[in-house]
């Protein structure tokens, strides 16, 4: 027993280890370009649209060195045939076990980890295999959606709504066995995840958020609040306790759709630019950043070419702001200042 428990320890140390060097000057890009969890195409497309924004660039000019690790590819399951109203169980589960394995190998090698999606079924895969390298890890989820049916509440039975309920223990019971999601065990503790920015919530997340007593921000507290103060309660709620990496996972919808319009579930009244910039500011703020997830961003639904590069410029900066990218830029010293030219300045008098 000693044994084991002096093993445990050891294998505690060597995970934190890898957490602490996975917020070095690495930055790993993985593209996880999958439609499964919803049934409107073109969110496949996300991440090349991304990148096409000048993502890579803009994570170079920040001095980290960037590793592109392309796209992953997903197997085609044929005849996945609706489990229990749950659409595409079997796409969703073999894509989301593929996608945690390749997250897991990345932070295990000291990067830190941009996830780009795909639709927001993903994200149980990125966190799952963020945890298998940092299993104390705290997870932030900026999104207009909760994301916490289960296949008994969701309304619609896509997976892209349901991603959180399969890491929560809390909800063990509640998530039914599914063919093709026999990898994953729940991780998290309500505790643990903090929602910020909703505003379309089913009734059964609604009912599960209060019943578990998670803490979330939808936009009406977030305007009754300020952003500032929004922020404070959740980095305390997460942090106060310990140190600890966090996971972001950013849906473009919870910004407003006059911001980001090229997404497949927008709704009205989200996050403004200078709120959703905010967020990720605070977060890299903290040091403790050390995977994230951009998701759902759909270029089919882009209704103009503007559209389109809007949403995926919106991204890049999220991307940016949260690995240290600042609204102020670079400042000069006194010393690097001209002097004031004092012949103009009378000539600007006359």
């Amino acid at each position: 027993m000693a044994l084991r428990g002096s093993l445990s320890r050891l294998l505690k140390t060597q995970l934190n280890h890898t957490c602490q060097q996975s917020r070095a000057q690495s930055v790993a890009v993985l593209g996880a370009p999958f439609s499964g969890g919803q049934k409107r195409r073109g969110v496949d497309h996300g991440p090349k649209v991304i990148r096409d924004a000048g993502l890579l660039e803009r994570l170079s000019a920040l001095d980290y060195s960037v590793h592109d690790f392309g796209d992953l590819t997903f197997p085609k399951i044929e005849n996945d045939d609706p489990y229990m109203e749950v659409k595409s169980p079997r796409t969703v589960g073999a894509a989301t076990k593929k996608l945690s394995g390749a997250v897991s190998r990345a932070i295990g090698a000291g990067h830190t980890l941009v996830m780009l999606g795909g639709d927001h079924s993903l994200a149980m895969g990125s966190v799952a295999g963020h945890a298998q390298q940092c299993p104390d890890l705290c997870l932030i989820w900026v999104d207009a959606h909760a994301d916490i049916n289960t296949p008994m509440t969701s309304p619609s039975g896509n997976l892209h709504g349901q991603p959180v309920s399969f890491m929560l223990k809390e909800l063990q019971d509640k998530v039914p066995d599914l063919p093709g999601f026999g990898w994953i065990k729940p991780f998290l503790t309500s505790r643990d995840i903090v929602y910020i920015g909703l505003r379309d919530v089913d009734p059964g997340e609604h009912h599960i958020l209060k019943t578990l007593g998670i803490q979330y921000f939808s936009m009406r507290d977030i305007d009754r609040l300020g952003i500032q103060r929004v922020m404070e309660v959740t980095l305390d709620n997460l942090l106060g306790r310990q140190q600890r990496p966090i996971h972001l996972s950013f849906d473009i919808d919870a910004f407003d759709p006059s911001l980001a319009p090229a997404t497949g579930t927008p709704v009205n009244g989200g996050l403004t630019y200078r709120e959703g910039i905010y967020i990720t500011e605070e977060i890299h703020n903290t040091g403790l950043l050390s995977a994230m997830d951009l998701v759902e961003v759909n270029p089919i639904l882009g209704t103009t070419p503007e559209a389109i590069e809007a949403t995926a410029s919106l991204a890049v900066d999220v991307i940016a702001s949260s690995l240290g990218q600042t609204r102020e830029g670079a400042h000069a010293s006194l010393d690097e200042i001209p002097p004031a030219n004092t012949e103009d300045t009378e000539q600007l008098r006359l």
